[in-house]
């Protein structure tokens, strides 16, 4: 009889479905069954502001809880929901190859960011996206919403009456979160990370264990397919782009975007720290060279140059631009 493994989860549909792939490529690895754990959380069941209720950790706790208590014997997050600090008995232990980071816009008429009326009604619950909007549109009448991503497109249909509270002109959404559901056809804009950038590991999936592992003989197996699903520049830029995060206090609902990236054999990042206003924001980029090849190498460069962006973000005001501290 093969082995089973547990996968924990939230069940959402896009949490479902992107849990559901990585899930068959770690059993078809380990040559074990798979068994999905739905798991529900805070974040889900509340339909408060993000902000509120203590930003987006709160979809990770039940999971790891459930991992903790033996529930599951893995868990997988999207890597921008989860708390930069560790979490006692618990490690990170794989993440795979990250899909498309940008923020896309879904808007009624094909319509742009550029292109929507002046006082189009546009929805999102980030705070980094609002401060975005209101920098580049000051003129757009930002919507706080919550919801999955059906009920924020629905939202955007012709359907809504023109006098339903409910109707949005446009919503931004995440590039990766689409396409993982087969949903890109609502895109009318892609942003451009270089002029738009996005939250530290957007795109990106991560898988936690239990540090004690799950016994032999799974163990090894185990361990042999999650190293075979890891992506090691993934693992590089993202352990850069959140060392920013909690370099600077800041939640995982702050408005810092940061984007990491590996070319040349260099590993560049920038961040940036809007004010919720966005009215002001605050930009640092280095980049590191890596001493040699090997995952070792890439996370110790980015441990390097997260630390000059983080120490110049906050030498020039990064602190008193935002409120940075945060629940992650």
């Amino acid at each position: 009889m093969s082995p089973v493994i547990r996968v924990g989860t939230r069940g959402s549909a896009l949490a479902l479905a992107q849990t559901q792939a990585i899930a068959a490529r770690i059993g078809s690895a380990a040559k074990a069954e798979i068994e999905i754990v739905e798991v529900t959380t805070h974040g889900d069941t509340s339909r408060e502001s993000l902000s509120s209720i203590g930003g987006t950790g709160v979809f990770a706790s039940a999971l790891r809880e459930s991992l903790l208590a033996g529930e599951c014997d893995l868990i997988v997050h999207s890597l921008k929901d989860l708390p930069t600090a560790g979490f006692p008995g618990l490690r990170l232990a794989a993440t795979p190859k990250r899909a498309d980071a940008r923020d896309t816009l879904c808007s009624r008429d094909g319509h742009t960011l550029d292109t929507l009326p002046e006082g189009a009604r546009v929805g999102t619950g980030s705070p980094r996206r609002i401060a975005q909007l209101r920098a580049r549109r000051p003129d757009l009448d930002i919507v706080d919403i919550r919801g999955n991503i059906d009920s924020r497109l629905a939202r955007v249909s012709d359907d809504l009456a023109a006098d339903d509270p409910q109707r949005l002109d446009a919503v931004l959404l995440a590039a990766a979160g689409l396409g993982r559901l087969g949903k890109l056809d609502h895109v009318s804009e892609y942003l451009d990370i270089s002029s738009w950038p996005t939250a530290p590991g957007q795109g990106s999936l991560a898988i936690e264990v239990r540090e004690d592992g799950v016994g032999e003989p799974l163990d090894r197996a185990l361990r042999a397919a999650l190293e075979s699903v890891n992506h090691g520049t993934t693992a590089a830029t993202t352990l850069a782009e959140r060392l920013v995060l909690a370099g600077l206090e800041a939640g995982c609902s702050a408005p810092v975007a940061a984007t990491a990236a590996v070319d040349s054999e260099l590993l560049f990042l920038t961040a940036t720290v809007y004010s919720l206003d966005g009215e002001r924001s605050l930009t640092s980029s280095h980049a590191a060279t890596p001493e040699a090849g090997g995952a070792a190498y890439l996370a110790d460069a980015a441990r390097d140059v997260a630390a000059r962006v983080v120490a110049e973000l906050l030498g020039n005001g990064a602190a008193d631009l935002a409120v940075l501290k945060g629940t992650s």
